[in-house]
C-alpha cells in the first residue's frame, strides 16, 4: 500500500477524530489525539504542513 507524502498534521488528526480518536491536548505544534476503545491508547502528531 503507497502512503500519501502530501498529508498535514492537522488533516491527520481529524482523520483520527473520525476514526473515534478524541483531542486530549495540545501542546505548541503538537496534537495529543486519545482514544479509550479498549484500552487507553495515546498518540502525538505533530502539526506541521506536510509529515
Amino acid at each position: 500500500m503507497k502512503l500519501p507524502r502530501d498529508v498535514s498534521g492537522l488533516e491527520l488528526a481529524n482523520a483520527q477524530k473520525k476514526l473515534g480518536n478524541n483531542v486530549t491536548r495540545q501542546t505548541g505544534s503538537h496534537i495529543r489525539l486519545t482514544t479509550e476503545t479498549g484500552e487507553k491508547h495515546s498518540i502525538t502528531i505533530p502539526k506541521h504542513t506536510s509529515l
